[in-house]
Parts: C-alpha cells; structure tokens; sequence
C-alpha cells in the first residue's frame, strides 16, 4: 500500500486565538502530506491552568485509535478525557475512519495521520509531545517514532520521510500492539484478516464500523514494529500489554522490550484485556503520571 515517501506536511485550517478559545476544544481538518483530511480534536486540558503544575502547559499528548475507531467513539473520548489531566490531548481519526478522507491502509500509510497530527500539536505551541497508541495505532506511534526524528536524520535501509523537524515524538507510548505482521494465531486475529483481505469484509468494515478499507495489499511491506522500536532509542517508549489479551499474546510485547532493550519499559498488566476498551482510568492516570515525569 505504501507509494511514496512517508509526509511530513500538515496543515490545520483552525488555531487558537485567546484564551477563551483555547479552553473549548477545537475541532478541524488537518492534511498529510499524501492529501488526506484528517478529522482532528484539541482539547487544552485543564491541568495546564494549574499554576502549581506550570511544566504541564508544555505537554500534549497525541492518541492514535486502534483499527475501526475513531474521533467520536466513547472509548476514544474516554482516553482523552483522562489524559487531559495531565495535559492537553490531540485525537483524531486515522484516514479510512469515521469523517477522515482516503481508506485504511491498516497501520502503513497512517504514520502521516499521526506525523500531521503531532505538526499541529506543536504549531498550538506544545514543546513536549508524547504519542500514545492503541493496538493498531501503537503500531503507527512506534514506526512513526523510528521514522521521524528530532534531528532530522534517517535510518539507512529504511523507509524514509521528508524533513522530519516538528513531526517527531519527545517520548512514545504503545498499548496492546502487535510485534510483527500478518499474525493469525487468535480468532480476533483471523476475523481482523477477513474483514481486511475479503471484498465481503470490506463491506462489513465499511457499513458496520465506519471504516473504508483499501483494497490494495502493502507493496512494499513497511517496517514492522519489532524493527522500528530499535530505532526509537533515545527517545523513551513505554510498552503496556495486558495478559488478558484476545488478540496479541505475550510474546508480542515480550518481543518489543527485547527490541527496546534498556531505552524501553515492560508494563504487563494483570486482568488487562486489549487496547482502549481494557485501559482502565488508573491505567491512564499512570501513564499520564509517566509522560510528565519524561520531562524531568
């Protein structure tokens, strides 16, 4: 699915002017570099306005859903909305869901989704950006944290992006992802692969879930979550899987840490299903308490 270079261009067609403003949440579409709208939320988060906490003003947290969520769903609105105690939060669809354009390319072309995205949070004036993603979108935050680097720079080899600076990540949080493609060993799994592969599936994702599928097979296949985490180092990444899990078993994030090595964090939570859905209020107010600490 992949056909280029991954993008690095956003464009917001709404910013903040005042105060007042800056306390309701914003809502606008923003464009990838590949030409895609993407349906796009800012809530400011009233934390920022606690002068006992003044770093927290600098602190937006990016969340990239998994597949067949989007913008509007309770579970996205859930996260967000526990996160916002710890600073503001940007949440958007990724292409193919909900009033976002183009079709999913399930975790390939969406690293420009979420590069759009975190561009906009910094043009709101954030200078800490922390990208959480849920099952397919902790696969996106992980390619897209190898990808597009504060200095610029590129792994050799690789799939590349152009002009990196403002679209990277300060520290990257990935939840009940997948370590490698193509996996088939669950149920949830091999019905994800129906619904994805199947003409008659992509049906079901359409009518059924709001999401568009592209009928298109990756060509080339992009750099799988295990490879990219590698890459990530120095910039801190937080990996949580629950043991409850349905669709990626244990060995998926047990593979993840070893990639990580000493530069990453094993969360295994006891009782813990998959993705937003199983990410409970404590769960995120940890993970909210770990992205500030990353500031120092």
């Amino acid at each position: 699915m992949s056909n280029g270079p991954a993008g690095h261009v956003a464009r917001s067609t709404l910013r903040p002017h005042s105060e007042t403003t800056r306390r309701t949440p914003l809502r606008t579409f923003l464009h990838t570099d590949d030409g895609v709208t993407i349906d796009s939320v800012y809530d400011l988060g009233a934390v920022v306005y606690d002068a006992s906490r003044p770093s927290a003003r600098d602190l937006v947290f990016v969340v990239a859903h998994g597949f067949t969520g989007d913008v509007d769903r309770p579970h996205v609105r859930r996260v967000a909305q526990a996160l916002t105690r710890h600073g503001a939060v940007v949440t958007f669809s990724f292409r193919g869901h909900g009033a976002s354009g183009g079709r999913s390319t399930v975790g390939d072309r969406e690293v420009l989704d979420l590069a759009a995205a975190v561009r906009w949070a910094r043009e709101l004036g954030h200078a800490r950006v922390v990208t959480v993603g849920f099952s397919m979108g902790g696969s996106v935050v992980l390619r897209h944290a190898a990808l597009y680097r504060a200095d610029g720079s590129e792994h050799e080899g690789h799939e590349g992006h152009e002009g990196s600076a403002g679209a990277h990540s300060d520290a990257v949080v990935s939840v009940s992802a997948p370590a490698r493609w193509y996996y088939r060993g669950t149920a949830p799994m091999r019905k994800l692969h129906w619904l994805v592969t199947r003409p008659e599936g992509r049906l079901v994702g359409r009518y059924g879930f709001r999401t568009r599928i592209h009928h298109r097979e990756w060509d080339p296949v992009p750099l799988s979550p295990v490879q990219a985490v590698p890459r990530i180092a120095p910039t801190p990444l937080l990996i949580v899987h629950g043991d409850r899990d349905g669709y990626f078993p244990l060995d998926h994030p047990r593979m993840l840490a070893q990639a990580a090595g000493d530069h990453g964090e094993l969360w295994l939570e006891p009782g813990m299903g998959h993705a937003e859905h199983a990410a409970g209020d404590a769960l995120l107010a940890r993970i909210g308490d770990w992205a500030v600490a990353q500031g120092g």
